[in-house]
């Protein structure tokens, strides 16, 4: 045998040259080293040579936009181990491939064309055929794959060529598009995300309004420009601007754009897939929502427009542009428009919704709290409310303020489990039965017994806690009852923060449970704070130790403002809220502040009369001389007229001595308390009635009058301006 030539010896069975599914010839060697020592080959294994070139597999052709790469063929190796009797290939095997012999020529013959060299020769990825990058495109080195210019820093975008590229680019993009909450910022993630990386600039044009839900706009289709990415001039090192003259893109501004029916950029939005702006019909539909910045646009495959479609409607359209200068868009870029345009559409369509959800839930929030406090005689009122998260807009907590007959006044804070829609409707039913249960004039606990049974009335798991104070500016005093309420705090005038001893009673809803109530010293200038347990309770802390801490800091703020001056009460508040750290907002809050100013004794002049008919008479002289005394001589004609009519109008009804009071504060407030509950109305007397016209002068003469039912009795009042 020629020292020079290999001999090989195919296998008895069948040649490898007709054998089917054949693939290359292989090497012995690197099978054998994987085997073992023994140089032990597969059963399956294919001679080194002998197999016919015309079976060999082909290279697969690549798609016109990315050059076809030659396929490194196997090398063989330099070593060969020599075949033997034993199991690795000796000829009695019947199964194993024959010996290999290798000589030294072969050892010196060059690799076949287009193999990697190790050298870094022809060939080889980081050689001089290549670009020079890892893996690279077969592009020259240091050029643009787009442009063919020279690489520089800051260049445009390099155009996706490979399918793994495009889904990694979508993946990445739809993530970036999903983590937007709001409107804005989901059509900022799809212009982040598409710019540069995709396209040059974008622009989004959206619905105007968006429809929201299920509703069917009337008007006609209006698309106005929402917001706008480029890449900036500068980014292209030493080339001109790629988009010169496109207006929207320089000022972020352009006129709306009105879609006709049956117009070009209707078909196009209805028809849903993105399109080239390469048709005479989609240049015409492109020029319909540019307008004149259309021209701007490079002819030919440089521009994407992408109609955005929602769950139900089209709600707007994107449109991706390149430069002239730039390599064209491919036709698998059109998939990439659709899947970013549908991630983007049905996450603002989600957006609006989210939205409008929200103002449902702010709207019903604010109805259900008071729009404004009332500002009753003797004390000042300031509240706060905060949501328990911004994703969490309702909750169940409320407070209030009542005016009551005598100048009183009803303070009421409560919190309904959890913070839902839910316990925002449970919350509103039972304020409204508060103020029902105000009205009437019932002692607190009473109050707190009948909420009970209108939890339980909604429900057996309609639990609530609240808390119900009356304060009465004349007597200084206030009456608290409390339903599983954390207890009031007492500020007082000299800087000291006192939890007022209040029974904690069982929370409204339990059924079977009797609430008490205690009277307490209200002094002038003391301030009441009445909370909900989101201000003092939090995964960080219980309840007392937050109380605690309120208390602290209450004390802490009057030091402030230093003794015998109280902070103001809107400071105040702002600074209680102030305590709340990061972690301390899980749940709602609601914060009523009342200082306690009260009405002087010398401002107060109150009388019994017996129903008898000299009670008229005598009314009228008692508020004579109180007037006289407070300097306030220029209202006795009227007050003396209206005193009469009231009283008489008591008299005539009245089985049991009749209070007549009068306070100084900054009006003059008359009251008058029988034990008729029934309410006096007012009605248009006619000329041949004898009676019926006192509740007229009253209406007539006085700044504000009213009539209010008593537990036992009511009480009508009227109010005039100092002279």
């Amino acid at each position: 045998m020629d020292s020079t030539s290999v001999t090989e010896h195919p296998t008895p069975d069948t040649p490898a040259s007709v054998r089917p599914g054949a693939g290359p010839a292989r090497s012995a060697a690197p099978r054998d080293r994987r085997a073992g020592a023994a140089g032990a080959r597969s059963e399956h294994s294919q001679p080194e040579t002998g197999a016919d070139p015309a079976d060999a597999p082909r290279p697969r052709p690549a798609p016109d936009s990315i050059p076809a790469q030659p396929k490194p063929s196997r090398r063989r190796s330099a070593k060969q181990t020599s075949g033997g009797k034993g199991k690795g290939g000796g000829r009695g095997n019947g199964r194993g491939a024959p010996p290999v012999k290798t000589t030294a020529a072969a050892k010196a013959a060059p690799p076949p064309a287009g193999a990697p060299d190790p050298s870094g020769g022809p060939g080889n990825s980081g050689g001089p055929g290549n670009s020079g990058a890892p893996g690279g495109s077969g592009a020259p080195a240091g050029k643009d794959r787009r442009s063919g210019r020279a690489a520089g820093p800051g260049s445009g975008p390099v155009p996706m060529r490979r399918d793994g590229e495009r889904l990694r680019f979508v993946g990445a993009a739809t993530r970036r598009i999903a983590r937007g909450m709001d409107l804005d910022e989901i059509v900022m993630g799809l212009c982040r995300a598409t710019v540069p990386a995709f396209a040059d600039a974008i622009l989004v044009h959206l619905r105007e309004p968006l429809p929201v839900g299920d509703e069917r706009p009337a008007g006609p289709v209006v698309l106005r420009l929402r917001r706008t990415d480029r890449i900036p001039p500068d980014r292209v090192s030493g080339a001109p601007d790629p988009l010169p003259a496109l207006p929207a893109l320089a000022t972020g501004e352009a006129p709306d754009a009105e879609v006709p029916p049956g117009s070009p950029l209707d078909e196009v939005l209805r028809g849903v897939r993105p399109v080239f702006a390469d048709s005479p019909s989609a240049r015409e539909a492109l020029s319909g929502l540019l307008g004149e910045g259309a021209d701007a646009v490079a002819t030919g495959q440089h521009a994407i427009l992408a109609p955005l479609r929602g769950r139900r409607r089209v709600i707007g359209a994107a449109v991706f542009l390149r430069g002239p200068e730039r390599i064209p868009f491919e036709g698998d870029d059109l998939l990439v428009a659709a899947q970013l345009a549908t991630h983007s559409a049905l996450g603002i369509d989600k957006a609006v919704l989210y939205g409008r959800e929200a103002y449902i839930a702010d709207e019903l929030q604010r109805t259900m709290l008071p729009e404004t406090l009332p500002r009753p005689t003797g004390v000042r009122l300031a509240s706060r409310y905060l949501p328990a998260a911004q994703t969490a807009r309702v909750g169940g907590d409320w407070y209030d303020a009542i005016p009551l007959p005598g100048s009183r006044v009803a303070l009421v804070v409560g919190d309904v489990m959890g913070h839902s829609m839910t316990s925002a409707a449970i919350m509103g039913q039972l304020r409204t039965t508060a103020q029902t249960l105000a009205g009437l004039d019932l002692p607190p606990q009473e109050v707190l017994h009948h909420l009970d049974e209108q939890a339980q009335r909604l429900g057996t798991d309609r639990m609530a806690t609240c808390l119900y104070t009356v304060y009465d500016p004349v007597a200084h005093r206030i009456t608290i009852a409390n339903a599983g309420h954390p207890p009031p705090v007492l500020l007082h005038m000299d800087g000291r923060a006192e939890v007022l001893e209040v029974p904690a009673g069982a929370p409204i809803g339990v059924g079977g449970v009797d609430f008490e109530a205690v009277e307490l010293d209200a002094p002038a200038g003391a301030t009441l704070l009445l909370y909900t347990d989101g201000l003092v309770e939090s995964r960080l802390r219980d309840v007392w130790t937050g109380i605690e801490q309120l208390r602290d800091k209450l004390e802490a703020t009057a030091r402030l403002t230093g003794q015998d001056h109280a902070p103001p009460l809107e400071a105040l508040c702002d600074e209680v809220l102030d305590m709340l750290g990061p972690g301390d907002r899980d749940d709602d809050i609601a914060l009523l502040a009342a200082r306690f100013e009260g009405i002087a004794p010398s401002d107060v002049a109150s009388w019994e009369l017996y129903p008898e008919n000299a009670a008229p008479g005598q009314a009228r002289r008692l508020a004579r001389t109180a007037l006289e005394n407070w300097g306030l001589e220029a209202l006795t004609d009227s007050v003396q007229l209206l005193v009469s009519e009231v009283v008489t109008n008591a008299v005539r009804y009245s089985n049991r001595p009749i209070t007549l009071r009068l306070l100084r504060t900054d009006v003059l407030r008359c009251e008058v308390v029988d034990d008729v509950p029934q309410l006096p109305r007012l009605r248009q007397a006619r000329a041949t009635d004898e009676g019926g016209r006192g509740l007229y002068l009253v209406s007539r003469l006085a700044r504000r009058w009213g009539a209010t039912r008593l537990s036992a009795g009511k009480a009508v009042w009227f109010e005039l301006n100092h002279p």
